[in-house]
């Protein structure tokens, strides 16, 4: 193990260290050679160097050159440290996490190796070895609150609460004089330290607590919210009322402190009078609010809720708030509710209504009985198009109505645009919104939603245009590379849906995978709280963001990206041929049934056709290329699939799909789409026992639902039908857990038949029994389509229902002409839905 002998070489080593510390890579490895040169093995500067070379993304070479090093010097922490900051940085924290505590055995006082150490433990969530490095930390630096406050965080969150708050009041304890009024980090730490008591259930000591620190505490709004919380969970009622009462001065729109008044009063829903003498009051209080005249409408029945609608819709409407429909919807789910809203807003669309004025009943300008009319129509459109009183013929008439007295309304195009996207003309909603869009080019909302019906109507180059008039367009990859780069998951996500429409699978799977790659990101991110948060003493929202990172893929976008993505894969692996290039007519067209060499030649096409586009897209992104280079002076990386097509040309699809599958059944157990995508993915892999918990999970969720029906009938047919029989213990398992929800010895074709009987009104159901039939029996085809095409007469049946048979008309591969016959019915129920035309 070589050392450094000169001072030359010394010195050499430190300007190594700074210049990796300030980024100035090529520097760096210049003073690393010159050692080397006199010093060839000495392993720290080979350590140093392969650090160096790894930012630089040159990671294999750079863990080749640190084995040397640590070859040369096993017995060098800084071989270790560095060995591991290089796991860490290709994310082997389990790895990285051993090479840092093999240097701490070597270098006990390290309090760079320590926090490293402590940075990948909380990450990984290894509370206990969190609260051991935080242990040793505090130990060598006693004097810095923060330590401290870490050392507490780490028994807080491993469970430990009686020593968390043990470790905030030792540290109180050594202040030999209170901290200024203006010390924020101590205002959150005492707060931080009520939070962990009341967590312990001693509700009445935190109340206790929290008394004392009231005073001088920055934080007045919390304060207060607490101790209503506390004051209300110990029934203090006389004094919780004073308290949520104090809460409603500061914010009087905020329903959480209603709530608790009412809850402090001892009033339920069913006390009528008692809580509209109170609201009456609160709006006396607060003539301009909101909130103390919408909420009686949740309680208030018959004659009582009518007179306080009618209040409420009027106030509204004459003031011309815009959001007045969206403020009343929830009371839909109420048909009587529903039904005098209804006859309330029609009355006075037919009649003259003179609205209150200070308590009098003076005329109004014209002006505001414009604005009066113009807004009821305005909710009489939004109420007919909602899905539940929608009459989409009335609320496209009103709409027009309203446009023609207003037609450069960006309110009212938009709500028509609604209306004909319910209707299922895509096409004519995307013209819509775009003529919404020109109407006020500045506004970024209408900007957004004109690029979201383009790319539902699969315009994602006119889409992509119009959000360039909101992006950074010089960044890589111009306006798209920009989108990326802000985590713009809502455009992300339906640009990979409408790649997916059209069949370009390539560019949906890299949509899909951005997707997952911003939560992985979201995932990283928290390295950097890790210290931030400690250091500007924000415990309580470091805690909180934690928590929440704890369940980051229950997110709505990333459940929906994730489903998405399987299905392309089993796509693939069902149909290898769809990797060759896009499907003809995209996944919910329709194609007819070529034979063998008509599909060579089908799939030789378009292999030539994508060529082509490729090629196309190439030039054009030469010509719009621009330099990128970032903040640091460095070149950002290119993109070096654009199209998907690597992840496209997949050898094992199913393999790809687990990466998207295995998060969805961790974090979103409770989703029935992803148990539904899991099984199809576990039963294509044949691990029927995963197959089986998917199922059982997706029956516990909604026992009826269609599609788990249509899928135990396909795993009880697989596993009946197996070409060599399970092991045992697995067979075992399967029949005992299988049979909790189907008895062994019940046929199939029958239990199909009785699901059609008890569900024969649903078209989903029956899009169901249909599919299972003709699994079950392909001979079944031709009556199947019959029956298919018999679900368009159905009362029931939505145009999302229609849609989808057709669907089920491609998948099944029918003759032209079965289609065409299906179309042309469907557009006799919706002749305004383009998708039938």
């Amino acid at each position: 193990m070589p050392q450094l002998t000169g001072s030359k070489e010394r010195s050499l080593f430190t300007q190594v260290v700074k210049n990796y510390e300030n980024k100035q890579y090529k520097k760096g490895i210049k003073a690393a050679d010159q050692i080397l040169r006199r010093v060839p093995n000495h392993g720290d500067t080979q350590a140093m160097k392969a650090l160096i070379i790894n930012s630089q993304g040159h990671s294999e070479e750079a863990f080749a050159l640190a084995k040397v090093g640590l070859k040369n010097d096993m017995k060098s922490h800084i071989c270790w440290h560095v060995y591991g900051l290089l796991y860490r940085s290709v994310k082997n924290f389990e790895e990285a996490i051993k090479a840092y505590k093999f240097a701490l055995k070597l270098e006990p006082d390290s309090q760079q190796i320590q926090r490293d150490l402590a940075l990948l433990q909380m990450q990984m969530r290894d509370y206990h070895g969190y609260v051991q490095s935080r242990r040793a930390i505090l130990q060598a630096r006693t004097s810095v609150r923060q330590n401290w406050t870490a050392l507490a965080v780490a028994q807080h969150l491993a469970g430990d609460l009686v020593d968390a708050e043990r470790t905030l009041t030792t540290y109180e304890e050594t202040l030999r004089s209170p901290p200024p009024k203006t010390d924020i980090e101590h205002s959150e730490a005492v707060l931080y330290k009520n939070t962990i008591i009341a967590e312990m259930g001693e509700t009445a000591r935190a109340l206790e607590h929290l008394d004392a620190i009231s005073k001088n505490n920055l934080d007045r709004t919390a304060v207060m919210e607490m101790r209503a919380q506390y004051l209300l969970k110990l029934e203090r009622m006389k004094e919780a009322e004073e308290a949520y009462r104090a809460l409603l001065k500061r914010n009087a729109e905020f329903r959480s402190y209603y709530h608790g008044l009412q809850t402090a009063m001892g009033l339920k829903s069913t006390d009528v009078k008692p809580l509209q003498q109170l609201y009456e009051e609160f709006a006396r209080q607060n003539p301009r609010g909101d909130a103390a005249r919408r909420i009686p409408l949740d309680f208030l029945e018959g004659d009582d809720f009518r007179e306080a609608a009618d209040r409420y819709l009027q106030y509204m409407l004459h003031k011309g708030v815009p959001s007045t429909f969206a403020n009343v919807k929830a009371l839909y789910a109420d048909n009587p509710k529903r039904d005098i809203i209804q006859d309330l807003v029609e009355s006075y669309a037919t009649e003259t209504h003179v609205p209150q004025v200070n308590g009098s009943t003076e005329k109004q300008l014209n002006g505001e009985t414009t604005r009066f009319e113009s807004s009821v129509r305005y909710f009489l459109a939004q109420h007919y198009d909602y899905h539940i009183s929608r009459n989409l013929a009335k609320a496209l008439r009103i709409i027009d109505e309203a446009i023609a007295s207003d037609p450069k309304s960006v309110d009212y195009h938009m709500t028509k645009a609604r209306i004909l996207k319910h209707y299922g003309n895509i096409p004519k909603a995307s013209e819509t919104m775009e003529k919404a869009r020109s109407l006020d080019e500045r506004d970024r909302y209408i900007n957004t939603k004109a690029a979201k019906y383009q790319l539902r109507n699969n315009e994602n180059d006119a889409a992509i245009e119009n959000m360039s008039k909101f992006t950074r367009n010089e960044a890589h990859g111009g306006p798209l590379g920009d989108l990326l780069d802000m985590q713009c998951m809502w455009y992300i996500t339906e640009d990979g849906e409408s790649y997916l429409r059209q069949g370009k699978l390539g560019l949906a799977l890299k949509r899909f995978t951005s997707i997952y790659n911003i939560f992985e990101i979201w995932q990283e991110d928290q390295f950097d709280f890790h210290t931030f948060s400690l250091r500007k003493g924000q415990v309580r929202a470091y805690v909180e963001m934690i928590r929440w990172e704890d369940n980051l893929r229950e997110h709505p976008f990333f459940s929906r990206a994730a489903i998405a993505a399987a299905r392309v894969y089993t796509m693939l692996h069902d149909q290898p041929h769809l990797a060759n290039g896009s499907l003809a007519n995209g996944v919910n067209g329709v194609s007819d049934k070529p034979d063998a060499a008509e599909r060579k030649r089908a799939q030789k096409k378009a292999k030539k056709a994508q060529q082509k586009q490729d090629q196309i897209e190439a030039e054009k992104k030469d010509a719009k290329k621009t330099a990128a280079v970032s903040t640091e002076g460095e070149a950002k990386k290119e993109d070096k699939d654009p199209q998907g097509e690597i992840l496209l040309q997949t050898s094992e699809p199913l393999t790809e799909a687990m990466k998207f599958v295995m998060p969805l059944l961790e974090f979103s157990p409770k989703n029935i789409e992803a148990q539904q995508a899991a099984f199809e993915v576990f039963l294509r892999r044949r691990k029927y026992l995963l197959a089986l918990r998917c199922l059982l999970a997706a029956h516990s969720i909604s026992p009826f639902n269609p599609a788990t029906h249509e899928q135990l009938v396909r795993l009880r047919h697989t596993l009946v039908n197996l070409p060599s029989p399970l092991p045992p213990k697995v067979s075992q398992v399967i029949n005992a857990e299988l049979t909790t929800i189907l008895p062994k010895d019940v046929n199939l074709a029958t239990l199909n038949s009785e699901f059609l009987a008890q569900n024969s009104s649903s078209a989903k159901h029956v899009h169901s029994f249909l599919r299972a039939r003709q699994y079950l029996d392909p001979d079944t085809r031709e009556q199947n389509q019959k029956d298919l095409l018999g679900t368009l007469g159905l009362e029931e049946i939505s145009f999302q229902d229609a849609c989808f048979g057709l669907e089920i008309l491609k998948n099944w591969e029918v003759e032209p002409a079965v289609r065409k016959e299906y179309s042309a019915k469907a557009h006799e129920r919706w002749p305004e839905a383009s998708l039938f035309r």
